[in-house]
């Protein structure tokens, strides 16, 4: 099993889907954990339930402003008074401000996209390399898509792709930067997980059974599948990973 005892883990996005799944799986491992959420408490209450309660607090932060995600990280640092490790989850999907949409809603849902997809989880990685590079390293650990990689099939997903793709190159470029500081960045890189987000998105495609079809493994992916990732990713044990995009899609989108 892997072994994250007295280390501490903010998880950003930890009320639901691949964010929950990843606070189980840290949880089961030993680690601290700093569970965000926006505004479902009740979730993020749920997927901590299984962890100590001196090893787990709960912090809420509305990133659709960035300059929460400041405040948000200095009392998760507080807390423990060292973060070893963080995950930026937190994201927004829309479907619609595509193409054919009006100005109005294009101009809302690409505004709601930079400030929650890219805008707040760079403030975080900003802030976890700030008190990283003094302490001796941490690691950091991006929940991306396969969108950023290869488009979004739906012109109503074109903001969503589109912040992910900039959240990604930002993560590339912290790696790169400061792989001689010893810290670790990795990027997660999903296709179609079992979430809330996916099964909406999936509505807008003619429903589960066309996606699933489309799927080499002809199922979607467990989020449990990305919380053992991720917990193994936070042990920083590969060290020359650093920079990497880990694709988790069944065979569905191979480069």
């Amino acid at each position: 099993m892997t072994d994250m005892t007295g280390k501490t883990v903010v998880v950003t996005g930890a009320s639901k889907g691949i964010g929950a799944a990843i606070v189980k799986s840290l949880g089961a491992s030993g680690a601290n954990i700093v569970a965000h959420y926006a505004s479902d408490r009740a979730g993020a209450e749920d997927a901590v339930a299984g962890i100590a309660e001196d090893r787990r607090t709960l912090i809420q932060a509305d990133f659709a402003n960035p300059v929460e995600a400041d405040a948000f990280w200095a009392r998760a640092e507080e807390w423990q008074g060292r973060i070893d490790v963080l995950v930026t989850n937190a994201a927004v999907m829309r479907i619609g401000g595509g193409i054919e949409a009006p100005d109005s809603e294009w101009d809302d849902v690409w505004d709601e996209a930079w400030r929650i997809n890219v805008l707040s989880p760079a403030r975080l990685m900003r802030n976890a390399v700030r008190s990283f590079e003094p302490s001796g390293g941490g690691v950091i650990i991006c929940i991306s898509s396969w969108a950023a990689n290869r488009g979004a099939s739906n012109p109503d997903s074109i903001a969503y792709a589109a912040s992910k793709a900039a959240i990604t190159a930002a993560a590339k470029t912290i790696a790169r930067a400061y792989a001689t500081k010893n810290i670790l960045t990795y990027l997660v890189s999903p296709g179609v997980v079992r979430t809330r987000m996916s099964e909406d998105f999936a509505a807008s495609h003619g429903g589960e059974e066309a996606i699933t079809a489309g799927l080499q493994m002809k199922e979607w992916i467990p989020p449990e599948d990305l919380g053992e990732l991720v917990a193994f990713l936070a042990t920083g044990k590969v060290r020359h990973l650093t920079g990497a995009t880990i694709d988790v899609n069944g065979a569905s989108y191979v480069r």
